[in-house]
């Protein structure tokens, strides 16, 4: 029996309509809009403010355009993937709420956690599940409240983060148009140069871990920015070298949106130009599982029906992967 290909049918995003910039920043810490985009590309990025908004507010308006943009009943819905580091809970998982909330009764769902490279993760999961024959419509969405995790007394790490949902619908494909190939990798090389150290069950809520700054994100950013140079660099050429992909076969380079100098060395390692990386990082920052899907979802209107793209990610922990695809309609 032929392999079953998942395409992606659909793509949704939401990002908060509060715009925090550099100039705000300003004001908070000791930086400049200068310091700031040269080192990281990063003008402005969307906050989610209100009380009670979690992650899920964004995510389920996310799903809510793959069900209208793919003509889904929420009912006919297999699966939800959430690729999270800031869940509305640790349980129930931002997955279940979100699908409760569309009507998505018949639907399991889950959270994926593994950083920045969550997205890929998701979605090579998302795939399997297609992949099997038994799951026609598997919906993989990356969302992030990085404000919630935020320090904005720390000048190094508060300019990098913004808030943002987005995702894809996936189904199978008869036309061979989807995803092709997908490598991901991991290490704990990273455990002590970017974290989340509060809040697990090393270090459960006190007032001692939250006095300590513990439930803060944190970064050794000059160490991390080598790390992340050379790995995503490396996954995004490996994926191609497997595929027999030159710079002249991509349509797009679709990267995780850390940094413009991280971008920059991924493109020029695949051999692409710069019309041909999706880039929003300077509107949105760093939005973690979000910012994949969200350059998918600004890009839409570009891409045509066969088109080849790579995904490439790098995140906390370390992780870090590939993927190879074709745009399907």
């Amino acid at each position: 029996m032929a392999s079953i290909i998942p395409g992606i049918t659909a793509v949704g995003g939401y990002v908060p309509d509060y715009v925090l910039t550099n100039h705000e920043l300003e004001q908070l810490v000791d930086t400049n809009d200068e310091w700031i985009t040269t080192r990281t590309g990063i003008k402005e990025r969307r906050i989610l403010k209100g009380e009670n908004q979690g992650t899920s507010v964004m995510a389920v308006k996310a799903l809510k355009q793959l069900l209208e943009k793919s003509n889904t009943d929420p009912k006919e819905l297999d699966a939800v993937i959430v690729a999270t580091v800031t869940p509305d809970y640790f349980f129930p998982t931002t997955a279940n709420l979100i699908a409760t909330e569309v009507g998505a009764v018949n639907a399991f769902g889950f959270d994926m956690m593994a950083a920045c490279s969550g997205f890929i993760y998701a979605l090579e999961t998302g795939a399997n599940y297609i992949r099997s024959g038994n799951y026609k419509k598997v919906a993989v969405i990356g969302a992030d409240k990085m404000s919630s995790i935020t320090n904005y007394k720390d000048r190094n790490s508060c300019i990098l983060f913004g808030d943002g949902a987005a995702g894809v619908m996936l189904e199978p494909n008869e036309e061979g148009l989807g995803i092709y190939d997908t490598i991901l990798k991991s290490d704990t090389v990273g455990k002590e140069l970017i974290y989340l150290k509060g809040g697990g069950s090393v270090n459960p809520s006190t007032h001692e871990s939250i006095d300590a700054g513990l439930h803060n994100f944190y970064q050794d950013g000059k160490s991390v920015f080598k790390y992340a140079v050379t790995y995503m660099a490396d996954v995004a050429a490996e994926i191609m070298e497997r595929n027999n992909l030159t710079g002249d076969d991509i349509a797009y380079l679709v990267p995780h949106q850390a940094n413009k100098r991280i971008i920059d060395a991924t493109a020029n390692r695949m051999g692409v130009g710069p019309e041909k990386v999706m880039m929003n990082i300077q509107r949105y920052g760093n939005t973690t599982g979000a910012t994949i899907p969200l350059c998918l979802f600004d890009f839409e209107k570009n891409l045509k029906k066969g088109d080849n793209l790579v995904l490439a990610a790098f995140g906390g922990g370390f992780t870090w992967g590939s993927m190879y695809l074709k745009w399907a309609y």
